[in-house]
């Protein structure tokens, strides 16, 4: 399989496409690859074309354009995860896999509950976004989630959002009554929707009330205790099934 690098000011009509910064670094430096080598670029928003390296010198890659390819199929549903930023190196795990189970956007929440609040550096996001795209270039998908600045799960709660929000929530939790992620199929399928999934330390009682009152829908996995960055991989891959 041809290695894919990122040129987002992709423009086919233009014959050919520079490759910079840290992208050229990799192919050149890296994987060592130079002129009349193929490869694929692509913009990162659905495009994505054949081409042959003309020059690879200096940090400056130039390739040539050839035909244009298709794209891995996106998602039916387009599905954010909104998920409580996790401590240590589990968000980036998160991101990466997120990222290849096809969503179109992460938002990193601050919970009430959230052990790595103070660790949400200023750069997270763009670390994060880093994470994406390297993702992406793996899986082959043809676009990059879209990754949001962290935000507090109270400010975001008070943003619109289009289609259903489920969130998970554990099965014994008191006076809630959660779906199976299976119950979901029985519903009209959505145009777009939204998973949401807490931090290490679960839910406090005022998100859960206010995420309640805002017409989320509570789900479960089921009684096992998975690990916190493989709960949101096992929920795309659920609602996957479900709704692809």
């Amino acid at each position: 399989m041809l290695p894919r690098f990122l040129v987002p000011d992709l423009d086919p009509a233009s014959g050919t496409a520079s490759v910079s910064g840290g992208e050229a670094h990799h192919l050149s430096r890296v994987l060592r690859l130079g002129a009349g080598d193929e490869v694929i670029v692509f913009d990162g928003r659905g495009l994505e074309v054949r081409a042959t390296v003309e020059r690879a010198a200096g940090g400056a890659v130039v390739v040539r354009l050839g035909d244009a390819l298709t794209p891995a199929a996106e998602r039916r549903v387009p599905l954010t995860l909104a998920q409580a930023v996790l401590k240590g190196t589990s968000m980036d795990d998160v991101v990466r896999d997120a990222t290849m189970m096809g969503v179109a956007g992460i938002v990193p929440l601050v919970s009430a509950h959230t052990i790595a609040r103070k660790a949400v550096a200023p750069h997270s996001a763009e670390r994060w976004r880093r994470v994406a795209v390297a993702s992406t270039k793996q899986c082959r998908r043809g676009r990059i989630p879209e990754v949001a600045e962290p935000v507090t799960f109270d400010r975001w709660l008070a943003q619109p959002r289009d289609g259903v929000t489920v969130f998970l929530v554990e099965p014994s939790l008191p006076g809630v009554t959660p779906l199976s992620v299976r119950a979901l199929a029985s519903r009209e399928q959505p145009r777009s929707g939204t998973l949401v999934v807490g931090p290490e330390g679960g839910w406090d009682a005022d998100e859960l009330q206010a995420a309640l009152a805002a017409g989320f829908v509570p789900i479960t996995l089921g009684p096992l205790t998975l690990r916190a960055e493989a709960v949101p991989l096992a929920a795309l891959a659920a609602l996957t099934v479900v709704w692809d």
